[in-house]
């Protein structure tokens, strides 16, 4: 992984904050599914650079040319992300978030078409798969001319047909071809420690200036333990036994694998850490007074969606990273996860830091399962590594 891929990725961070600051402190189901529609968005305009950045050197020649203007129509949707879904002063905002990411694909597309001829059969995959993404962009712009319902329908639609036509070039074409896996690995783990800190970052939003103050400084601290249980649920041993599995996969093996459990998978985990951290952002906001409250005012159901939503969807996302990857799932692992989907009406019942205790309490169990002995596991041996990884 280069430097420039690392800039790519801050501009991909920055589009992270702004969607939260769309779906705002005061989160509303509204706002909740709007930023889900965004961040779905987000994602598959960054893994599909990744993809590409994997596939030749980004910061060489026209490709570094190419990755610079798909920053800047990055960092303009980004910009724009917190007006997505309303008119303001300026340009319209949804037409410049959906305009950007058009441009995103477009030149996407005409990189990796540009950049695959040493690989046979691959542009083709790529021409097929772009007339399919160009069918998706039809209600995205659609959309965006639109309000309302409307609105969001064609924008889910215009996801819909990105997603399935990425499925449906897979069956018939098979998935893109890797050629560095550790290449590969490092920047999902780079990108889902990004989003980690986002966690870390929204805990000081919420406490704001009473940040000093004995209660608030103590559940800020329970809000930096459960960033560092999501930390060691997979930087621990997953990713890197995940990691082991694919550096030495071959073929269309190989190449599945890192589609369906980091392409796919990680975009689970990533909403996960982004709505936990809306969670705790508003339990500290709540601890803390912060906009007139009094301290003792409890999670709306929205908060306590993001609060245990989140942390069931990372670990929901995880148990699915598991099982891709071929390692062991057990009873344990699924059992905690949906503890934490179930505990969504005590998080609007017990006070926002008993709450936010609470979910501690339920990841450090969850991390106290994965050092139980025994629980260690190694992937088995499955010839040489690829001779096309290149990391």
């Amino acid at each position: 992984m280069t430097p420039f891929e690392i800039f790519f990725d801050l501009v991909f961070v920055f589009a992270l904050t702004r969607i939260m600051a769309l779906i705002g402190q005061q989160a509303t189901p509204t706002t909740m599914v709007q930023g889900l529609i965004l961040l779905v968005l987000l994602w598959f305009a960054w893994s599909s650079y990744t993809w590409l950045g994997n596939h030749t050197r980004a910061e060489a020649g026209v490709v570094r040319g190419g990755f610079l203007v798909a920053m800047a129509a990055l960092f303009v949707a980004a910009l724009a992300m917190p007006q997505a879904w309303t008119s303001g002063p300026g340009l319209d905002g949804p037409l410049l978030v959906a305009l950007a990411y058009v441009v995103l694909r477009v030149v996407h597309l005409a990189l990796y078409h540009w950049s695959a001829g040493d690989v046979p059969g691959l542009r083709a995959r790529i021409r097929f798969f772009a007339a399919i993404s160009a069918a998706g962009w039809v209600p995205l712009l659609l959309g965006a001319l639109l309000s309302g319902a409307a609105h969001t329908v064609l924008w889910v639609a215009a996801f819909v047909i990105e997603i399935g036509g990425q499925r449906l070039s897979y069956a018939r074409r098979g998935a893109w071809p890797l050629r560095s896996a550790g290449h590969f690995t490092e920047r999902h783990g780079l990108v889902l420690i990004i989003a980690l800190g986002e966690s870390l970052v929204a805990a000081g939003v919420g406490a704001a200036s009473a940040v000093t103050a004995p209660p608030v400084l103590g559940v800020a601290l329970v809000g930096f333990a459960v960033t560092a249980c999501l930390w060691w649920l997979y930087f621990d041993r997953a990713g890197p036994a995940a990691a082991r599995v694919l550096a030495p996969a071959a073929g269309d093996r190989r190449d599945r694998i890192a589609a369906d459990a980091y392409s796919q998978t990680h975009l689970l985990l990533i909403t996960g850490v982004i709505y936990l951290a809306l969670g705790i952002e508003q339990v500290l906001a709540l601890v803390a007074g912060v906009h007139g409250g009094d301290g003792h005012a409890r999670l709306t159901w929205s908060a306590s969606v993001a609060l245990y939503g989140g942390a069931g969807l990372y670990l929901g996302g995880r148990l699915l990273f598991l099982r891709l990857t071929g390692q062991p799932v057990g009873s344990s692992r699924p059992a905690v996860a949906a503890l934490a989907v179930l505990l969504l009406p005590v998080g609007v019942l017990l006070p926002p830091a008993a709450a936010l205790g609470l979910l501690g309490l339920l990841l450090l169990a969850a991390v106290g399962v994965e050092r139980l002995p025994g629980r260690r596991w190694s992937p088995p041996a499955t010839g040489p590594r690829s001779s096309t990884d290149t990391g």
